[in-house]
C-alpha cells in the first residue's frame, strides 16, 4: 500500500471487542514489558497470507512500514493497520477469515499478558500444564459434549507438489470420516490436510468442521497461518505449543518435513517413552506418498539408532495408503474414547499425560546451549530424546528464526557434539533435509547452519 495512505481501521466480530485502559497501554508500549512488537509481528503474519519466504527477518524487513494501533473508544475496540500487506484484502475489504485470525491474536496476546504471565508457576509441571489448558480454553478450543475426532497433522512447510497433494488427500479422507484438523496452521503439509478435510466436509455436510491452528510468535512470522484455518490459537512459545498439541491430539499423523518435523516426533516420543504414559493410547501414523518412503526410512534408522527399538513400537509408518491411514485412525479413536471414559479422563484435554520440566522449559537456542546437549545413550531414552528435541529446535531458530539467523551470522554456525553412532545418523538425517530442499522454502541453496563433532 502507498506509504501515505490513511491507516485501515478494523472492528472485530464477536471477539474481544472491549479492552481495559491498561490493556490498551501495554499494548502500545515499545519498551521492555510492553506487547506492541509481540501484537506487531503476530498481526503482520496473519495479514502476511501472500508470502513466499519464511526468513523471519527478511519478513520483517520488507515491512517495516508496518505497524498496528489500538483505538479505544466508547463503542468498543479498533484496530488501525498502517501499510498492511495488500493479499489480505479484496476490493479494498478485508477478507473475513483473516480478520476473525487478526483478533485472535489479540485475543492471545492480552490474555497471555493479563491472565497467564504472573498467575501461574511456569517453573513447574502442573502450572504450565494448567496454563496451557486455560489458554486454549480462553480461545474456544476445547469443546465439552464431543467424541474424540481431533487429529493433529504434523509436516514440513518446505514440501513438493507431490507431498503436498497426498497431505490433501489424506485430510479429504480424514474428513469423509467426519474427522477434524489441528495443525501448525502454516502452508504445505500444515494446509494441504485442512484443505482437503474442508471438502470432505463440504461433501458430508459438516457445517461445523474445525480447522485449528495453533502457533507461536517465533514461529508465527516463517509460518503465516493460512486461510482455512477457523480457530487459531497463539501460545506464549514453542514448548507450550507443543505440549498444547499433545494436550487436545486423539490421534497424531505426521507427514514429510525437515528439521520442525523431526523436532515434534522427539517431543512425542520423549513424552510417550515414559513409563508413565506406556498404557495411555496415543494413535501414531507417519505416511507419505510412495516417493518418500525413503524419508521415512532415514527418520526410522535414526529413531531406532539413538531411542531403540521400544521408540520405534509407538508408530506406525504406512506408505501411499491416504484411506487406509484415515480408517486405522478413525478405528483408534474407539480405544481413545474408551480410556478416556473408563479413566474419567476428559475427551477434550489429555490430562493423563506425565511430562517432564525438561520438556517444557523454553530452549534458548545459543552456541553455548546448543553445544552443551547430552547426544549420548548413556541415559534414559526419554531424556536423551528431550535433549535432541531440543537440538533440532535449535535448528529451526537458526534457519527461520530471526535471532537464530543473527546468533549464526555473528558465531558461525551451531556445533553438535555427541557420541559417534547418533552423529553419524544425525548426519544422514540432516544430509537428507538438505539434499531433498526441507531446510528452507524456495531457497536457491541452503548454508547449513550447524556444524557436527563426535
Amino acid at each position: 500500500m502507498d506509504a501515505n495512505a490513511q491507516p485501515v481501521e478494523v472492528t472485530p466480530e464477536g471477539s474481544l471487542e472491549v479492552l481495559s485502559q491498561q490493556e490498551v497501554d501495554r499494548l502500545r508500549r515499545v519498551d521492555e514489558g510492553g506487547q506492541h512488537e509481540i501484537l506487531r509481528r503476530c498481526a503482520l503474519a496473519v495479514l502476511n497470507v501472500g508470502s513466499r519466504t519464511d526468513d523471519t527477518r527478511e519478513i520483517l524487513a520488507q515491512h517495516a512500514d508496518f505497524d498496528v494501533n489500538i483505538l479505544q473508544q466508547d463503542r468498543g475496540v479498533k484496530l488501525a493497520l498502517a501499510n498492511p500487506p495488500a493479499d489480505a484484502f479484496v476490493d479494498g475489504k478485508m477478507i473475513r477469515g483473516i480478520r476473525e485470525q487478526l483478533f485472535a491474536v489479540l485475543r492471545d496476546v492480552v490474555y497471555i499478558d493479563s491472565e497467564v504471565t504472573g498467575h501461574f508457576d511456569l517453573d513447574s509441571v502442573d502450572g504450565t500444564t494448567n496454563a496451557v489448558f486455560h489458554i486454549l480454553r480462553n480461545a474456544g478450543v476445547l469443546r465439552v459434549g464431543r467424541d474424540p475426532n481431533l487429529v493433529v497433522c504434523w509436516g514440513g512447510h518446505a514440501i513438493g507438489r507431490r507431498e503436498y497433494d497426498y497431505t490433501k488427500e489424506v485430510g479429504y479422507q480424514l474428513g469423509l470420516r467426519g474427522m477434524d484438523v489441528c495443525t501448525g496452521c502454516g502452508a504445505g503439509a500444515m494446509k494441504g490436510p485442512m484443505k482437503g478435510a474442508a471438502i470432505a466436509h463440504a461433501k458430508q455436510r459438516v457445517r461445523n468442521g474445525r480447522y485449528i491452528g495453533i502457533s507461536e510468535p517465533g514461529i508465527i512470522a516463517a509460518e503465516s497461518p493460512n486461510p482455512i484455518v477457523n480457530e487459531l490459537v497463539i501460545m506464549p512459545d514453542m514448548e507450550k505449543r507443543l505440549e498444547a498439541f499433545v494436550r487436545v491430539a486423539h490421534a497424531i499423523v505426521i507427514f514429510p518435513g525437515g528439521v520442525g518435523t523431526a523436532e515434534e516426533l522427539l517431543f512425542l516420543l520423549g513424552i510417550m517413552m515414559k513409563p508413565e504414559n506406556r498404557a495411555i493410547p496415543v494413535p501414531l501414523i507417519l505416511t507419505g506418498p510412495p516417493s518418500s518412503a525413503d524419508y521415512f526410512e532415514t527418520i526410522d534408522r535414526f529413531v531406532g539408532a539413538a531411542l531403540g527399538e521400544d521408540a520405534r513400537r509407538l508408530y506406525r509408518i504406512a506408505v501411499g495408503d491416504p484411506p487406509g491411514v484415515a480408517h486405522a485412525i478413525r478405528s483408534a479413536m474407539d480405544a481413545v474414547r474408551e480410556f478416556r471414559y473408563q479413566h474419567q479422563d476428559a475427551y477434550y484435554y489429555n490430562w493423563r499425560l506425565q511430562l517432564d520440566r525438561d520438556l517444557q522449559a523454553p530452549f534458548d537456542a545459543t552456541h553455548e546451549h546448543m553445544a552443551a546437549l547430552q547426544l549420548h545413550r548413556q541415559q534414559d531414552a526419554h531424556d536423551l530424546a528431550v535433549d535432541l528435541r531440543r537440538a533440532f529446535s535449535g535448528l529451526v531458530a537458526g534457519n527461520v528464526k530471526e535471532h537464530g539467523i543473527q546468533a549464526i551470522e555473528a558465531h558461525g554456525p551451531f556445533e553438535l557434539r555427541g557420541e559417534p553412532e547418533i552423529v553419524r545418523h544425525l548426519d544422514e538425517l540432516l544430509g537428507a533435509f538438505v539434499a531433498q530442499g526441507r531446510m528452507r522454502l524456495a531457497a536457491a541453496s541452503y548454508e547449513p547452519c550447524y556444524r557436527l563433532v563426535a
